[in-house]
């Protein structure tokens, strides 16, 4: 086995570890938000573990995205819409980057504008990454993802430019642009280190063509982060 194959094993154990840490908080009666990604899809199969055994009952779920919806339907888990509850308790969700305020960039699954939603209609929102997603300043690590509708690409590629960032449309494995399950499409943005981020994501709210960005700031609760020496906890504010 090469060294790079080993790495993202390593990488992926580290990820089910944070997950599993942090399918201990559901509790029955709860509405999950179901969140999307890499380390999201581990804490699914920890939910759906415990309802399958039965120390978990009456709990209703909120996927992030269709794929995630698909998946949760595969594994027997009931799920709901906003036209059935108006908040969810708590959120199991991934990120790219996470800072020293908790603040996170999401979106490189491509699912951000539901994310969102459904962030900011929780009431408990938990980050679970391995420590490489661990960063002094958010855009030190990663572009800021940003969902632009096709009419307005051009744009909005220019508005970047003119904040001082590079927009990088992004495309699927095979050519062609990524369309979101909106049917919109993702520009990655890089900024670098970014110094105001409530600045630049007021800035990028206020364009028009721009449906949602990457920026989550404010939204966390709880950083589960999972590295060589364990499993540890990063928290905003206590639990409700």
């Amino acid at each position: 086995m090469t060294t790079q194959a080993q790495q993202i094993i390593n990488l992926d154990k580290l990820k089910q570890y944070a997950a599993a840490k942090a399918v201990q908080l559901v509790e029955s009666g709860m509405v999950i938000g179901f969140g999307h990604g890499s380390t999201a899809i581990h804490a699914l199969h920890g939910i759906a573990q415990r309802f399958k055994e039965g120390s978990l009952r009456d709990i209703r779920g909120i996927p992030c995205s269709r794929h995630i919806q698909a998946e949760a339907e595969r594994l027997g888990l009931p799920l709901v819409t906003f036209d059935d509850i108006e908040s969810i308790d708590l959120t199991i969700d991934g990120a790219d980057e996470v800072d020293t305020q908790l603040n996170v960039i999401k979106g490189g699954g491509g699912a951000l504008l539901r994310e969102k939603v459904v962030a900011q209609a929780t009431a408990y929102e938990v980050i679970v990454v391995d420590d490489t997603k661990l960063s002094p300043q958010l855009g030190k690590r990663w572009p800021v993802p940003v969902e632009v509708v096709p009419f307005a690409l051009r744009p909005v590629s220019a508005f970047i430019t003119e904040l001082g960032g590079r927009a990088q449309l992004r495309e699927t494995s095979t050519g062609g642009a990524l369309q979101t399950d909106q049917g919109n499409y993702v520009l990655d943005c890089h900024f670098g280190p970014i110094a105001n981020p409530e600045g630049l994501a007021l800035q990028l709210g206020e364009k028009a063509g721009v449906v949602e960005h990457g920026l989550f700031l404010d939204l966390t609760s709880e950083v589960i982060v999972a590295g060589a020496e364990g499993v540890r906890t990063l928290k905003r504010n206590a639990r409700p």
